[in-house]
């Protein structure tokens, strides 16, 4: 990845299929339970639109809508990126 560009927060995702619980003893299903997200960011190379998924774990704070994020990209392939 040699190439930095700025990308933008098209959508944020949370992955109810997979819940990581944060509690020993829980009174219900969902106490203290956290759930990773599912980013989706856009960004221009060249005048092409190219997009990119990141998977963000569960006790990390995912990006909002509309946030720019920094995405690294090959020079000769920018479909290949790396979200930061």
């Amino acid at each position: 990845m040699d190439r930095k560009t700025v990308g933008t927060v098209v959508s944020v995702k949370k992955q109810w299929w997979l819940k990581v619980n944060t509690k020993p003893v829980r009174m219900h299903a969902l106490d203290g339970a956290t759930f990773p997200h599912i980013i989706k960011v856009s960004y221009m190379v060249n005048g092409t639109e190219y997009f990119k998924r990141k998977w963000i774990r569960a006790c990390d704070q995912p990006p909002a809508v509309g946030a720019e994020v920094t995405v690294l990209y090959d020079e000769s392939k920018p479909s290949k990126s790396k979200v930061l």
